[in-house]
């Protein structure tokens, strides 16, 4: 028994050509996706929404919602992919650019624990450590002014005289 609907005609625009060229150049996953869909489509290998849907492995509402911005959009807004657009950075303006400031002085800060300290005396903002980690890093591209470990048996006369005799030879 087959179903009665809606009949499934879609008419796409773009040659078979064009869209094996445009998907050879896809640039992410989901692109691929949407231009197969069109390839098939063009190619005359399904005929219903439910077959195509089967093929893509896409619930047939996904597949509904992609021809219906191809209709309305056309290839281009068919291939723009939304990103969702995040929380508001707690770091920002004149907050992070006093952390900047505060990172390029020359005794710095030896922890992330105390940088958290410093931002909530100075500027009253409290952040996770892991979201402070990543904006110090990657952001900023700053790293900890933390020394490097000493040992506490080195004799300072013993390195006065070896840094002597290293400049010496």
């Amino acid at each position: 028994m087959s179903k009665v609907g809606r009949p499934f005609k879609v008419e796409i625009i773009e040659t078979l050509e064009q869209l094996e060229k445009s998907l050879k150049q896809a640039r992410s996953a989901s692109q691929s996706e949407r231009l197969q869909m069109l390839v098939w489509l063009k190619r005359g290998e399904v005929h219903s929404r439910e077959a195509l849907a089967t093929r893509a492995g896409r619930h047939c509402a996904t597949i509904t919602r992609w021809l219906k911005q191809y209709k309305t959009e056309g290839l281009a807004g068919l291939l723009v992919v939304k990103k969702a657009p995040g929380a508001v950075p707690k770091l920002r303006g004149a907050v992070l650019e006093r952390l900047k400031a505060r990172l390029a002085e020359p005794e710095g800060f030896n922890s992330y624990g105390a940088i958290a300290q410093w931002l909530e005396q100075t500027c009253q903002v409290s952040i996770k450590r892991d979201t402070l980690y990543q904006t110090v890093r990657y952001k900023l591209k700053a790293k900890l002014k933390v020394p490097r470990p000493r040992s506490l048996k080195q004799d300072p006369l013993k390195q006065a005289q070896f840094k002597k005799k290293l400049r010496s030879s």
